[in-house]
């Protein structure tokens, strides 16, 4: 299986953004794939993505 990481400076925006739209297409296309987003700093935590 092949897996997929995007990252940004807090996981807030782009990566949980570029996260949702992998997972549509991948969705899409039925392919089988793991999909995940992280950041870089904890200034962040704990919130939910805007």
């Amino acid at each position: 299986m092949h897996s997929i990481l995007f990252v940004c400076l807090g996981n807030i925006c782009r990566s949980p953004l570029a996260e949702g739209y992998a997972r549509h297409l991948i969705k899409e296309q039925g392919l089988d794939m793991q999909v995940d987003s992280a950041g870089l700093s904890r200034y962040h935590n704990g919130e939910m993505p805007l």
